[in-house]
């Protein structure tokens, strides 16, 4: 017999699951062939999952620091610990700081903000993620819409700037797959080394964190041509700054910034320039760049330009919010002060320089912030100098082996939540299919016990109720009960976004950008720019110490000039102004030649961690952290 539940890993897809266990004992997974997005099929990334379950790796009960390592404790002795440190620094809650990941996207891990909130702790603010993107989105649009993403099928063309199709969402993949077997054309534009030559009829590489100047060229050929429509100047605002910026440069200028041929720019020309409909992916890595913001609305802009926003086959993807289907209001409603924030992508020189009250006391779950952040050492230093710290995780990840205390936690398959997606428009129910360990307990459970140790207690709802009151949304028609019988429900959102070019600013228009600004060259002692990619089989740093393969390895072109100088047949080290890292290298063809790239989510204690390398950049757009404008080199040892 087959359990209906869905997978609540940070991944867009947010997968429908049957899961069966064998006669064995075993669990075998395959996706909800009902589900229209999921449709079937699942990645590799959840179904190496579920060797977390049994690792002999898992954290099985509490773990109190001891000299340099943990002893085991039981669980009244450590929330007794945290109550007692809490109670503590009531006085000046700001001392407490609230790391909050998306280890896990279930409705019920929210209850952190909640309870901290309550306290009025301080938190953070910015992303490591798409806040540069989402603040881009924004600005142009005044929400964070698109189109349906099955709409994607109905494409004539399809222009997918910088998404690794092959690693990131294989359910965006297939839509993409569909359309060309129904004669839409795909054009990949990348630095190269993805793997979506198998997704594209055509490629333009570029040099990565330029995007913007290739869209700019061509809507200055759009220009040039008279193909932009008479109406779309009437249903934008800085129209006439806008236009004068894009003539302020050639095409050939525009091409020569981001290192492509003018043929190039032609080729783009061709995707955007026809009468049928054109839909544009953005990768997220191309806002993770200084001017990642600046990036995507040079994008969006050539979309509208060119006709393609609001219409069907048409549109412009980039994220959705996975919480924008819920009723969240209840999480913020009962905040009991304003809580100060400290800026994410500099977390570790934001806490070393707090004061008025220094940050005591940090509490992290839902994810694995020294391994994610930039520059993790001196994170890790900014760790230690506080007098308390607690980490939620079911390992002994590089921030769980600096944690004073260690609470070992629930993981998906194993607890009951609701999910939503950033990439489509279902609400799914992750029904758990097996008890936890007898040792171990959900993120809700400890929270909810901790709280009422506290002076005045610290009240979260039941668990049922915290997602009752979730599901009270205009956007959904469901009841838990229902969630439960069926699996997932369609929030009711509109199937083309902006219909009639009609936008969700007050003013109704489309916002165009009023600046591009230069990139700036590699430095010349550190030739390579450095792409901390994301992993086939791994979401962030979600693999176990026995999974992990060292030296980490990078990927250079065969004709980089980093080689240079370089004996590649002894030791071979990356080196940032931060640090140095032993690597191991492999060739990859197609690549920019003055490109390395790295497949992040290692551990730092384990030998590898790429984000000690990388410095806190913080985008144009969203604070959100630049990890893409890091500088390196190749050196022998």
């Amino acid at each position: 017999m087959e359990t209906v539940t869905a997978c609540t890993l940070d991944c867009p897809d947010s997968c429908s699951l049957l899961v069966r266990r064998s006669s064995t004992g075993a669990l075998h997974i395959r996706g909800n062939p009902r589900h229209p997005v999921t449709a079937g099929f699942t990645c590799a990334k959840i179904k190496r999952y579920l060797r977390r379950l049994t690792s002999p790796s898992r954290i099985l009960t509490p773990l109190l620091r001891q000299g340099s390592g943990h002893r085991p404790i039981s669980w009244q002795h450590a929330l007794d610990l945290c109550a007692e440190h809490l109670q503590e620094l009531r006085q000046q809650p700001q001392s407490i700081l609230h790391v909050y990941g998306f280890g896990d996207k279930g409705l019920l891990s929210l209850a952190s903000k909640f309870f901290f909130n309550r306290l009025g702790a301080s938190s953070v603010r910015g992303s490591l993620c798409d806040d540069a993107g989402i603040a881009a989105w924004l600005a142009d649009f005044g929400s964070l819409d698109s189109n349906d993403v099955t709409d994607l099928v109905n494409a004539h063309s399809i222009v997918n700037w910088g998404k690794d199709l092959s690693r990131s969402s294989i359910h965006l993949a297939a839509l993409v797959r569909r359309a060309r077997q129904r004669g839409a054309r795909v054009l990949t534009i990348s630095p190269g080394g993805d793997g979506n030559r198998v997704f594209s009829d055509f490629m333009v590489r570029l040099r990565p964190g330029t995007d913007r100047f290739l869209a700019a060229a061509v809507i200055r050929l759009l220009f040039d041509r008279q193909k932009i429509g008479q109406r779309l100047p009437s249903r934008s605002r800085n129209w006439q700054l806008f236009r004068s910026l894009i003539l302020q440069q050639s095409a050939a200028q525009l091409a020569a910034c981001c290192g492509v041929e003018l043929q190039d720019v032609e080729q783009v020309y061709s995707f955007y320039q026809n009468s049928e409909p054109t839909a544009t992916l953005l990768g997220w890595g191309l806002q993770r760049h200084r001017f990642g913001g600046e990036n995507v609305r040079f994008i969006n802009a050539l979309a509208f330009l060119s006709g393609n926003i609001g219409i069907s086959g048409g549109g412009s993807y980039f994220n959705i919010s996975s919480s924008r289907n819920f009723n969240l209001d209840f999480l913020t409603s009962a905040t009991d002060s304003s809580p100060r924030t400290l800026l994410l992508p500099r977390l570790g020189r934001e806490i070393l320089a707090a004061t008025n009250p220094a940050v005591r006391m940090i509490w992290v779950n839902g994810c694995n912030i020294i391994n994610q952040a930039p520059e993790s050492g001196l994170l890790a230093k900014a760790f230690a100098a506080t007098d308390f710290s607690v980490v939620v995780d079911s390992f002994m990840t590089d921030t769980a082996a600096l944690a004073d205390l260690v609470l070992p936690c629930a993981l998906v398959f194993e607890k009951e939540d609701v999910v939503g997606s950033f990439l489509h428009n279902y609400v799914n129910y992750a029904r758990p299919v097996v008890k936890p360990p007898e040792t171990v307990r959900s993120d809700y459970w400890i929270l909810s016990r901790l709280g009422a140790r506290l002076d005045p207690p610290v009240h979260l709802p039941d668990a049922e109720d915290f997602i009752r009151r979730a599901l009270q949304s205009p956007y959904l028609d469901t009841t838990l009960e229902e969630l439960r019988r069926t699996g997932y429900a369609r929030a009711m959102h509109p199937h083309i976004a902006f219909a009639d070019t009609g936008f969700s600013h007050p003013d109704g228009r489309y916002h165009l950008p009023s600046e591009l600004h230069h990139e700036p060259a590699a430095p010349e002692e550190f030739p390579l720019q450095l792409l901390s990619l994301v992993r086939r089989h791994f979401i962030h740093s979600q693999i176990l110490p026995e999974e992990h393969r060292l030296p980490p390895t990078i990927w250079l072109a065969p004709d980089s000039p980093a080689l240079a100088g370089v004996d590649t047949s002894r030791p071979l080290y990356l080196v940032s102004p931060l640090g140095r890292l032993r690597v191991t290298l492999k060739f990859r063809q197609g690549l920019h030649p003055q490109v390395v790239i790295y497949r992040r989510g290692d551990w730092m204690r384990l030998g590898g961690g790429i984000n000690q390398l990388i410095s806190s950049t913080v985008t144009d757009l969203g604070e959100t952290a630049a990890f893409y404008s890091q500088y390196v080199r190749l050196e022998n040892g």
